[in-house]
């Protein structure tokens, strides 16, 4: 890890786990409040950007918002029975309002509807977790799916016809993970040859999208796939080391959530595209929903649309849009817009490369 990656990092943890947020906040409201919590649920650790952004803006922007306010952050490691606790924690602690990104949506139905009914608001984050929440903050996720699709035809060319192309998709208890694939089918159906492997990869493991891209080289031979479609980055990690020791060079991947390693691979050439979700406004969005709901005030000005789950309809809902990232355009968002900077992705042994790209 360089210096300014590990200064970064250790500054985001420092402001997350800070004692009571200071505030500038400007409301009436907090004026006398006893201290008051806000929940955040986040899934997993193994993605670099909840422990990185997604945690640190939303502790940050609830810190201009509420005087005495704290956020009351755990992290579940991928375990749901580990996030059921903790959810049951944060609602025998009395707390309100909980942002929650879930590991299981479905699990989550029972602990939701529960805490409703104890006047618990919960915003689903990222994912929508099933049950009776009060909002929800993402991304329009089939066409995320269809800009994924997209993105491998394009890497294609004029092959993508004649093409066999393998696809990777995400975890089957991740309900934004259906709506990816449904996307990047309803672009690459008919315009490619074949789907010649395809597999819903639990927990969005590296290591078993790594075993599946070994499986198919076996099964179909070096040369029997065009294309790898990886439904995020941290699968496109195990995607890219599987074709690297297979010898294969130049085989068309792409990914999703513009990791660090990925926007490298960009570089290097070994990964084709992924896509850029911006996190800071849809984690303000969250903790501006999550302060208004804490307060009883109205969440209608951030929460444009509507979106259904399986167990509730109409659930108010703000939905990012999303943009696909090569290594042409790359100095032109992620960096641009100081999500990541050019001296974390621009290793000594990208110099030359990043220097043609303008990135040095």
């Amino acid at each position: 890890m360089n210096a300014a990656l590990r200064r970064i990092i250790t500054g985001a943890m420092a402001l997350s786990l800070a004692a009571p947020l200071a505030a500038c906040g400007n409301s009436d409201d907090d004026a006398g409040a006893k201290e008051e919590y806000v929940g955040l649920l986040l899934p997993e650790n193994k993605a670099a950007r909840y422990e990185a952004f997604d945690r640190r803006i939303i502790t940050s922007r609830l810190s201009t918002l509420c005087l005495e306010c704290k956020v009351d952050y755990r992290n579940a490691g991928a375990q749901v029975d580990i996030q059921k606790r903790q959810f049951q924690a944060l609602v025998k602690k009395g707390v309100k309002v909980i942002i929650l990104d879930p590991v299981d949506a479905q699990a989550a139905k029972s602990w939701v509807d529960e805490a409703a009914k104890k006047g618990v608001k919960v915003v689903a984050y990222d994912r929508l977790a099933e049950g009776d929440v009060s909002a929800y903050v993402s991304y329009d996720n089939e066409k995320i799916g269809q800009l994924q699709g997209k993105g491998i035809l394009a890497a294609l060319g004029s092959q993508a016809a004649s093409a066999d192309v393998v696809m990777l998709n995400g975890s089957p208890t991740d309900p934004n993970a259906p709506w990816f694939k449904k996307g990047a089918h309803e672009v690459l159906d008919d315009k490619v040859h074949k789907i010649v492997f395809e597999k819903d990869i639990p927990d969005w493991s590296a290591a078993e999208a790594k075993k599946a891209v070994n499986d198919v080289i076996k099964a179909h031979g070096s040369t029997g796939f065009d294309a790898v479609y990886s439904a995020n980055d941290g699968m496109a990690d195990g995607a890219a080391e599987a074709l690297k020791s297979a010898g294969l060079k130049n085989v068309p991947l792409g990914g999703q959530d513009a990791d660090l390693t990925a926007l490298r691979r960009l570089v290097s050439g070994a990964q084709s595209f992924t896509i850029y979700k911006q996190v800071r406004p849809e984690a303000e969005t969250a903790a501006e929903i999550a302060y208004r709901l804490l307060r009883g005030k109205s969440i209608k000005s951030f929460t444009p649309t509507t979106a259904d789950s399986k167990s509730k309809n109409g659930i108010p809902a703000k939905l990012f849009d999303a943009q696909i990232v090569t290594r042409k355009n790359l100095a032109d968002t992620v960096v641009s817009d100081g999500a990541v900077p050019a001296d974390w992705i621009c290793t000594k042994e990208l110099t030359a490369a990043c220097k043609s790209l303008g990135l040095e």
